[in-house]
């Protein structure tokens, strides 16, 4: 990828050409030469894996041809947004919060970043599905509009839709109750409503804090988020046919569309995704903008990780039976459609999933070869195919996702979701709507013992599969031909002990993802660098921070600046010249020459700048580098070897069984 380090327009052609120049190659191979169809048990698994990775092939064709469409809207966005700032175009914006249990911190934090967007003419609205009095108190205090309702029916649907009832804005934005904008947000999305075709626009999702998988494994800083290959990706080849995919925070929607499609659909647990596609099927561009204007929270443990990607299982998967359903509502292109249906089809490889985990052991001991092939072959045919769409995967999805970082989080919850789409097409309403958990703590160690259960009954299977594996390869070609009596089968037996050896690491890795690490603190801290002043007394010191977060900061200052500050519980200010915001706060701690002072006594307006400066400068959430493929599993690897979560939980015990002794 030397020559564009970035897909370009005409990289991308030469490479979306090349890949599917193989892909025919591939495919006309394995259906013309590869079959093993001797018996009708091994033809049945020989043309059943033949189907499965046709399946994958699919959506993988579906995706390189949208790579050749592929439209970037940050040009036109600066041109849409100068009518905005010259205001030639103000239209009045509705910032809606939908909230049903979410604490009072997380909502003061998203309201103070909503009130803090540069667009004069917004109303912001707290939209309490469960009448609580403290948020009441709350919006008073924060002066925002508050709304609730007699009943919680139909969820964050009818919350929206009743909110929909109760104003009159011309546009509609709305954020989940954890997701904080960036003061250009309105500025930056308005400006498209310009364009009468154009009836929502999903912008791209950031997180501020890391999810469990990176966390548990001890790879925050390297591991982009799961969700990161979706905005920064998928998104972006669904808007080159503009048909966008609504995930339910951080859009901006026409009312006039809303009002044309009867409103948030109620119909199932995805309202994002049925009413983005009602959009489209009336004659609705609904498009995307690849910035990132907010973030939020990743969940914060793997339970509510793995709980939030079952309902949105369950969601997809329900539109199937809607009037929503892209695969049958008037209206759609039929590109449209087979986008729609390569993302439903996703869901079904958690099925597939499982069937590659047990595959090894099939070959390996009931000599059921899924195909027969020389090395020639596999040289010729299979090497070429695999070593390609590995090497460009991570240029092809812009550096969000590595291949082995992919097959870890697929396989840490391949059972439950393989159980949640098998449920869902036989019982596609039998679960509610449920709501993850936000900004809460944890001061231990749990292993989810319900998720791991099925990997733990793989991973011995793993290490057999795996030794059996050693064992054939160690044979001569006389032994295993008296077992198979196919030399064209003999090189799949040869090579399935590598298959062995990389399901066992990637189960043992995915068990090691279900370990969560505690969590103590509630506050999300940032490793940022402004000049600071601290005033005690009379005197005062600079230094430079090394890291802020809500409830306070951390201060690098030089030698003869820290013996000059004294005791601990010292109250100081902090002055931070650059972002033009004093602090005031006690000292609580001190290590060589690194600070820590914890914010009391805040005004609600210092409150408000404290919350610009962590969350809300523009170009705050800048989009992380997912490293190499090889980088990527050498820091697999290390994680593997050397589990940090591991290594937490027994020196935690070793301390505890160290005080008791």
């Amino acid at each position: 990828m030397g020559l564009s380090p970035q897909p370009k327009p005409w990289s991308r052609v030469v490479m979306v050409s090349i890949l599917l120049a193989l892909t025919i190659r591939y495919v006309t191979w394995r259906a013309v030469s590869t079959l093993y169809l001797d018996t009708v048990s091994h033809a049945i698994f020989s043309v059943g894996l033949f189907l499965i990775e046709l399946v994958f092939i699919f959506s993988s064709v579906v995706q390189l041809y949208l790579l050749l469409k592929v439209k970037f809207r940050n040009r036109q966005g600066d041109r849409y947004q100068q009518a905005v700032l010259d205001g030639h175009y103000c239209p009045s914006v509705d910032v809606l919060i939908p909230t049903y249990d979410e604490p009072v911190a997380v909502l003061r934090r998203t309201i103070a970043g909503c009130q803090a967007m540069d667009y004069a003419a917004k109303t912001v609205y707290l939209l309490d599905d469960q009448q609580r009095p403290e948020i009441a108190t709350l919006a008073l205090a924060m002066g925002c509009h508050y709304l609730t309702r007699s009943d919680n029916r139909h969820a964050k649907a009818g919350n929206l839709n009743h909110a929909l009832e109760k104003t009159q804005g011309e546009l509609v934005v709305v954020f989940d109750a954890d997701f904080v904008p960036s003061t250009n947000f309105l500025t930056r999305t308005v400006g498209f409503f310009q364009n009468p075709r154009n009836g929502l626009l999903q912008t791209h999702q950031s997180f501020f804090s890391p999810d469990p998988v990176a966390r548990n494994l001890g790879l925050e800083t390297i591991l982009t988020q799961e969700v990161e290959i979706f905005s920064r990706y998928y998104q972006v080849l669904r808007d080159s046919i503009d048909t966008a995919l609504c995930y339910g925070s951080s859009f901006v929607a026409r009312r006039a569309a809303l009002e044309a499609v009867g409103g948030f659909d109620r119909g199932g647990l995805s309202e994002d995704y049925y009413t983005g596609v009602k959009l489209s099927a009336i004659g609705y561009e609904v498009i995307y903008l690849n910035e990132s204007l907010s973030a939020g929270l990743s969940a914060e443990n793997m339970a509510d990780h793995v709980a939030q990607r079952l309902r949105w299982t369950r969601g997809t998967l329900q539109t199937l039976f809607l009037e929503a359903n892209p695969l049958t509502i008037p209206g759609l292109t039929w590109l449209q459609r087979v986008a729609h249906f390569e993302g439903i089809s996703q869901w079904f490889g958690s099925v597939f999933r499982i069937f590659f985990l047990l595959l090894p052991g099939a070959v390996l001991f009931w000599d059921w070869v899924p195909m027969q092939l020389s090395w020639q072959e596999v040289m010729y045919f299979m090497l070429p195919f695999y070593v390609v769409n590995l090497s460009t995967y991570r240029w092809l999805n812009f550096r969000s996702r590595s291949v082995f970082v992919s097959d870890i989080y697929a396989v840490a919850q391949c059972f439950p979701i393989a159980l949640t789409v098998l449920q869902t097409l036989i019982r596609p309403f039998s679960k509610g709507f449920e709501v993850t958990p936000k900004g809460h703590v944890s001061n231990r160690f749990v292993f989810q013992w319900r998720l791991a259960l099925p990997l733990l009954i793989l991973l011995p299977l793993m290490v057999v599969f795996f030794a059996q594996g050693l064992r054939l390869a160690s044979m001569g070609r006389t032994e295993l031909l008296q077992m198979v009596g196919d030399p064209n089968l003999i090189p799949t037996l040869r090579v399935a002990w590598i298959g062995g050896l990389y399901n066992l690491l990637i189960v043992w890795a995915a068990l090691l993802c279900l370990l969560d690490v505690p969590k103590p603190d509630p506050h999300e801290w940032f490793r940022v660098s402004y000049s600071a002043r601290i005033n005690f007394g009379l005197l005062q010191v600079w230094g430079t921070t090394n890291q802020i977060s809500e409830a306070g900061i951390g201060i690098v200052l030089d030698a003869d600046s820290a013996s000059a500050l004294g005791c601990s519980r010292q109250p100081v200010e902090v002055v931070l010249p650059e972002a033009n915001i004093s602090l005031t706060g006690v000292l609580v701690g001190q290590q060589d020459q690194t600070v820590s002072i914890q914010f009391q006594g805040m005004s609600l307006e210092t409150y408000r700048q404290l919350i610009v400066l962590l969350y809300c400068q523009p170009g705050r959430w800048g989009k992380q580098v997912m490293p190499s493929e090889p980088i990527a599993l050498w820091e697999i690897a290390r994680a593997i070897l050397m589990p940090v979560g591991l290594q937490r939980f027994v020196s935690r015990r070793w301390q505890r069984q160290t005080v008791v002794g």
